[in-house]
């Protein structure tokens, strides 16, 4: 009977102990993926390249079409799409004939057993989805039907089980070449709708059907005309951020992250349906021209960078801005500073939305003036073509470029309400 009651109490000690043990093998002190390089302007091009291409909006239902991505590509997505809200975490691919071996390393709060969770994953071409054949997590090596198991269960977790469920019914064939893969997919009528709408989780559709609702009731109430400036639908939305966030259990960054995309949607003339297709029965807002002082281009760019900067791509809302004017230098308006100036301005917002958002909540709820978010512009050198940027300013990159871009920055941080 003792031993009998000796084994019982061992188990649990034993079965503590060995989830000690694999906790101690997963953590590890440093990083096994180096911090990745910003992505540039050739990156955004590109990516904007393959989303016209592929758009499920626009295609037609049953037609089987290939997607090509290079590794750069790729790597891009995983840090951008994937690990950017989890910074400094990173990630890597290597895409070699018939199989892909990615690796990811995610930081982690302070805790005794290591600061660091990597994972490395090796795919296998199957002539179908690719198959996991091996997982290791830190010194610990898993089994391929456990680590399975494990990124399943990391999907649900993440409330991507909607887009896997949707990505297994569109793609037919994946496969990996030399620094390439190839994806053969065939969307079906309702693609579009699952893949839009299993993006937003319920909560957060919630919360954007608040904010829209509210955009709707305030565009309602502006004075005749089609133009408003900037905070006269700025600060309405935020006041009512601010209101939400004081309820327990609130989340404040959340509340800015909504209103942000409630209104960048508004400011480039685009509805919440073009975004999710339940949005399309909710109450829609006046139609008007938004301004940053007296011009309608300020806040698109400033809201543009602001809501990809609160959802923790703060590089690559860098990038798009400065990508937009160098397209603008070869054929558009030209380069414009000023134009940068606007997306500066929106990633500094942005990022203090999420990480002071309740004191950001505050200050653009009373904000009145343009000059409260958009900082002096008038003597920035603008409307550049290509050949005059780089004999000005020697091209991106370039001392006098960087030189201006501190000037810049130096204006946007000295704004009260973005301090």
């Amino acid at each position: 009977m003792k031993k009998w009651m000796l084994a019982a109490a061992a188990v649990p000690l034993l079965a503590g102990l060995a989830v000690l043990v694999a906790v101690v093998a997963a953590l590890q002190a440093e990083p096994s993926v180096s911090l990745q390089a910003e992505p540039v302007a050739e990156d955004v091009a590109r990516a904007l390249a393959l989303v016209r291409a592929h758009d499920p909006r626009r295609a037609t239902p049953g037609r089987v079409s290939a997607l090509r991505l290079s590794e750069r590509d790729v790597e891009v997505l995983l840090n951008q799409a994937a690990l950017r809200r989890h910074a400094p975490s990173a990630g890597s691919v290597s895409l070699q004939r018939g199989s892909a071996l990615v690796k990811a390393s995610l930081h982690l709060p302070a805790n005794p057993f290591g600061r660091w969770l990597n994972v490395q994953l090796r795919l296998r071409e199957t002539g179908g989805l690719p198959a996991l054949d091996e997982l290791q997590v830190g010194r610990l090596p898993l089994p391929a039907w456990a680590g399975e198991k494990l990124l399943r269960w990391a999907a649900e977790r993440a409330g991507l089980q909607p887009q896997w469920q949707a990505a297994s019914e569109v793609v037919r064939r994946v496969s990996f070449g030399a620094q390439q893969l190839a994806v053969v997919y065939a969307w079906q009528d309702d693609s579009s709708e699952r893949l839009l709408g299993g993006l937003v989780p319920p909560d957060q559709q919630q919360r954007l059907r608040v904010y829209a609702e509210h955009l709707a009731a305030v565009t309602a109430r502006q004075s005749p005309g089609w133009s408003v400036p900037l905070p006269g639908v700025l600060a309405p939305l935020f006041a009512l951020a601010r209101q939400r966030s004081a309820a327990p259990g609130a989340d404040a960054a959340a509340e800015n992250r909504a209103a942000l995309v409630v209104l960048t949607l508004y400011v480039n003339g685009r509805t919440m349906g073009a975004l999710l297709p339940a949005a399309r029965n909710w109450p829609q807002p006046r139609p008007m021209q938004v301004t940053l002082d007296g011009r309608a281009d300020f806040p698109r760019h400033l809201l543009v960078s602001a809501a990809l900067a609160a959802e923790g791509t703060s590089p690559l809302s860098r990038a798009i801005g400065v990508y937009k004017e160098l397209a603008d230098s070869r054929g558009g308006s030209g380069f414009s500073f000023n134009d940068m100036a606007a997306n500066r301005a929106g990633i500094r917002l942005g990022e203090r939305a999420v990480r002071d958002p309740q004191r950001l909540q505050a200050a653009l709820a009373a904000a009145q003036r343009d000059g409260d978010v958009m900082p002096p512009w008038q003597d920035l050198a603008e409307f550049m073509d290509e050949a005059s940027f780089v004999k000005r300013f020697g091209g991106v990159g370039a001392p006098a470029y960087e030189a201006q871009l501190q000037e810049i920055d130096r204006r946007v941080a000295a704004l009260p309400v973005l301090r």
